[in-house]
């Protein structure tokens, strides 16, 4: 990407076959004809895919992929964290992506879940300013904070700590992300905060995962939705028209870029970017 243009980047998660592994590398490679300047590749709670997390950095880097691999500490202890920094400065990683982890299933109450802030601290205090760091921002609140204010002193805390850059749960409602800029603006925080966008591919889906991680499907937008039943094809169409208007208007009004849940699919994500006009010129 030139510097005119918006930071551009994609998400996957961590195929467990071998199909899927190679449907992955398929659509890396198309939509790495856009010119990302980054992948980024998800981490299951208590690092439960941490090995196969690895096996895709590990993969991306050798095909001389910029790759931005999650990481939590969840029911890791700091020795194993550790570790795997150290493996992925080896690869070549410059990026990484610290969260707030959940711990696995069955270890509730054996461990106190360590904070993304402290991540934060943790891997500056290892590796200084070797890693460019994304954490998570949430403009329509994460669905455990107390109120708004608190949560985005949480993010601040971030920053704080020395995160570079944060990275938006998806959300369908333009306004709620400007509100959430211009809040925490007034908090003090000034780095840039890149909205993610989730296509809209299966509504059922959609809809139970939206309603478990607290981001909002504005009722209008639902019933549009339900209107389509089982017209797979006219929903995919909708949606690609939807979220092309919504990073359009993300877009205009300066967000410094866009950061795409795949769902490991070149489409609709793809159709997506070249209506936005994110296409390297020849």
């Amino acid at each position: 990407m030139t510097d005119s243009q918006p930071r551009l980047s994609f998400e996957f998660f961590p195929p467990k076959t071998s199909e899927g592994k190679e449907k992955l590398i398929k659509v890396r490679d198309e939509v790495n004809e856009f010119e990302p300047d980054f992948f980024s590749v998800t981490y299951g709670a208590g690092g439960s895919t941490r090995d196969n997390t690895k096996g895709v950095v590990t993969q991306f880097k050798n095909d001389g992929i910029s790759i931005a691999p999650h990481l939590s500490f969840g029911g890791d202890d700091e020795d194993t964290i550790l570790k795997l920094l150290n493996e992925y400065k080896f690869f070549g990683v410059d990026r990484i992506v610290a969260l707030r982890g959940d711990l696995p299933s069955g270890m509730g109450g054996q461990q106190q879940l360590v904070y993304a802030n402290e991540l934060v601290t943790f891997i500056r205090q290892h590796f200084g300013s070797h890693f460019h760091l994304e954490v998570a921002a949430y403009p329509e609140i994460h669905p455990q904070a107390k109120s708004y204010s608190e949560d985005i002193g949480f993010l601040k805390g971030k920053f704080d700590a020395g995160a570079d850059s944060a990275i938006t749960q998806y959300f369908y409602n333009p306004d709620a992300y400007f509100f959430f800029i211009d809040k925490c603006s007034k908090a003090g925080i000034s780095k840039p905060i890149y909205p993610g966008i989730m296509p809209i591919i299966n509504y059922r889906n959609l809809t139970r995962f939206s309603d478990s991680c607290g981001a909002e499907i504005p009722r209008w937008l639902r019933k549009a939705l339900e209107n389509y039943g089982d017209d797979d094809a006219s929903l995919k169409s909708f949606g690609v028209d939807l979220v092309t208007e919504l990073c359009e208007v993300l877009l205009e009004n300066e967000a410094p870029g866009l950061h795409f849940y795949t769902m490991n699919q070149t489409e609709p994500t793809a159709q997506i970017v070249k209506n936005l006009g994110l296409v390297p010129v020849e």
